[in-house]
């Protein structure tokens, strides 16, 4: 379930001052060069440089597949400053996502995880790690059902979640979440295989239904709180839609 971008990507930046700049990633795109996929041409990395005229310094990863927030630094000493914060967890990070099944209420997840490697990637990584901390924070935030039988159930079910994570393991919340028996649908790694082609025949989406939603922080300079905030792309929108759901969020 890749995007491919036959175009250049037009980013929007969400924040900027002299110090930092924030835009909104697309679903499909990664952050910088990957192993992963040698033929592709764009990444945020360099459009967000090609943006400002300068050098960029990315402060956190969003995966390829995961759509919001994606935070950069302008000179170095501030990417040092804001990478102590970031391993300090005193950045507030907050996610949405569209999983499967009814998971109500609020809960926290803390269930360790072993270390995600990238088959070329990370070939030449220690793969006899022990398994991390990882906890992250969820809330049931809408539900909804649909009547049309699927597999085993006689109906299909969705959920949209509030994720705040305080650890940043790789792939953390579509683990955890996989680990609840709600994966994010549209997730080929931890997702369901008869749900995933379901969503992509029933809305025409080929993508992970997860948003890097808000970062909230300390401004390393002028000390001020931050608060930076993706909207949901039309996709979202026509799901709440879809599903009735008159959410302010």
């Amino acid at each position: 379930m890749t995007i491919i971008f036959s175009e250049k990507p037009e980013l929007k930046i969400l924040y900027q001052d002299e110090y930092l700049i924030a835009v909104d990633k697309p679903a499909g795109l990664f952050v910088h060069r990957s192993f992963l996929d040698k033929n592709e041409i764009y990444f945020a990395l360099q459009l967000v440089r090609d943006l400002v005229g300068q050098y960029v310094y990315p402060l956190h990863r969003l995966d390829r597949p995961t759509s919001g927030v994606l935070l950069f630094a302008l000179n170095e000493d501030v990417a040092r400053i804001m990478g102590q914060a970031f391993t300090d967890k005193t950045i507030q990070k907050i996610y949405y996502a569209l999983t499967r099944g009814h998971l109500l209420g609020e809960d926290t997840v803390d269930y360790s995880l072993t270390v995600k490697l990238d088959k070329i990637g990370d070939k030449f990584s220690n793969t006899s790690k022990e398994p991390q901390s990882a906890i992250t924070h969820y809330q049931s935030i809408a539900i909804t059902t649909i009547d049309e039988p699927l597999g085993k159930y006689d109906s299909v079910r969705y959920s949209l979640i509030k994720l705040q994570p305080e650890t940043g393991r790789r792939h953390q919340l579509r683990r955890h979440l996989a680990h609840l028996r709600h994966p994010i649908i549209g997730d080929i790694n931890y997702g369901d295989n008869k749900q995933n082609p379901f969503f992509i025949k029933r809305f025409g989406y080929k993508r992970l239904m997860l948003i890097a939603k808000k970062l909230e922080f300390i401004h390393p300079i002028t000390q001020v709180k931050v608060a930076i905030e993706a909207e949901f792309d039309q996709q979202w929108q026509q799901l709440f839609e879809a599903f009735d759901w008159k959410i302010n969020i």
